[in-house]
């Protein structure tokens, strides 16, 4: 069996990081996987990408050009959005690679056209790692339900008219993606559900297929020795943060973290705490969050990344809207206690008061009250940072998911052998 990934980009960002290590465990076991990038990070042979200069330039240009329809709302919200209307070359790459399926992944930033998915002749697999696949262009609709029927009058680009660039972009998914060879795979039951209530995916198959990780890279291990490679004070509660643009990305929720860490702060226990912040560097004004705060900056490696939660006693995610953060998967898989709002797919990964604490959406006093919880009392954390570890090796171990995936892809390929 032949696989072609088709991402746009191999690293960056969770469903990046998610599709690749879904990728390397097909090869793992056996599969003939490919992935197809439109920006590589990555040394990985088996990742295919721009080499050249020119290419690599040629790649950014068609992403800054992908934007230029959204100069058209100068009051729009500075959140992530796409229309996928340049011309592509994906056909002609899909048919030297030969493959039996094509798994799309998270395809924008100007490197897959709407109308190319039509001409795919290959059976495809699209994992749905956040809401672009059925909605106007927003990655995520936030209180937004125009997507359920027609989209247009967009809120994210302020637009008062019915028939806008919003409506456009859904029109187009319309026209060219109702007859397609596709089966759909949410990493969360929430995206499953949203996916099942738009009106260009109602009607789909859709199986709920979480992310996968390795647990034996992402393994609770020393915490001391964790803070000694790292540099990190030792004798101190470290509250984690991190994502791809920590501080700047709002729907990661870090204007909720300021407060709450502020409360930490002024209690009893703020003097015997520290925070860390990863995925971002420390600004030329740094917040006060009232906590001496360590910036380790971008970390792309699973090293690294495993190395920091290992480090740590509480990794905190106040997101405003998320799927299935690869972050909480990663603390979970190294014995990390987590906190976050019951938000989206969330609470399907953080099991209240048994490997983490769901404080309430968006409740700053609920969010410390929960972080406080998780490092009150050390014999309790032991407990929680074993369901953590318990929760990662039962339902996200790559080598379990992997299988679920083969098993989809041969559902859809039927008797054909390979």
């Amino acid at each position: 069996m032949r696989v072609a990934h088709i991402s746009s980009h191999d690293t960056f960002g969770g469903a990046a990081r998610a599709a690749l290590r879904l990728h390397k465990g097909l090869q793992a076991a056996g599969i003939d996987s490919t992935m197809l990038v439109h920006e590589k990070s990555s040394d990985d042979q088996s990742v295919l990408g721009p080499v050249s200069n020119i290419a690599k330039g040629i790649a950014h240009f068609r992403t800054s050009i992908d934007h230029i329809p959204k100069l058209f709302y100068p009051n729009r919200k500075p959140t992530t959005y796409h229309f996928q209307w340049l011309p592509d070359y994906l056909i002609r790459k899909i048919k030297a690679l030969k493959p039996h399926i094509v798994h799309l992944h998270w395809i924008c930033r100007g490197f897959v056209n709407i109308r190319s998915l039509a001409r795919i002749e290959q059976p495809m697999v699209w994992t749905l790692h956040d809401m672009w696949p059925f909605t106007g262009g927003c990655h995520f609709a936030g209180k937004c339900e125009r997507y359920i029927q027609v989209c247009g009058e967009c809120p994210q680009l302020a637009s008062k008219r019915k028939r806008d660039l919003s409506w456009w972009t859904w029109q187009r998914k319309a026209k060219q993606w109702h007859d397609l060879n596709l089966k759909l795979a949410a990493p969360s039951r929430w995206m499953k559900r949203c996916a099942q209530q738009s009106s260009l995916f109602n009607t789909a198959p859709i199986d709920v297929i979480p992310y996968g990780i390795n647990n034996s890279r992402f393994s609770p291990r020393d915490r001391a020795a964790a803070r000694k490679l790292i540099g990190l004070t030792r004798n101190k509660k470290l509250i984690l943060f991190g994502a791809v643009n920590a501080t700047s990305d709002k729907r990661k929720g870090f204007d909720f973290l300021l407060p709450a860490l502020r409360q930490i702060a002024a209690s009893e226990t703020g003097n015997q705490t520290e925070c860390v912040v990863f995925g971002a560097s420390k600004p030329s004004a740094p917040t006060d969050f009232g906590l001496k705060t360590t910036y380790l900056g971008p970390l792309h490696d699973e090293l690294s990344l495993s190395l920091v939660y290992r480090a740590s006693d509480v990794f905190v995610a106040p997101s405003r809207e998320d799927n299935l953060p690869n972050t909480i998967m990663e603390a979970l898989s190294c014995g990390l206690p987590c906190v976050a709002f019951n938000v989206g797919g969330i609470p399907e990964m953080i099991e209240h008061k048994i490997s983490g604490y769901i404080a309430d959406p968006f409740d700053t006093e609920t969010l410390a009250k929960g972080i406080a919880w998780v490092l009150e009392k050390e014999p309790r954390w032991r407990i929680l940072s074993t369901a953590a570890r318990k929760k990662a090796e039962d339902e996200y171990d790559i080598k379990t998911v992997t299988k679920r995936y083969t098993d989809l892809y041969q559902s859809v390929l039927g008797d054909r052998k390979f």
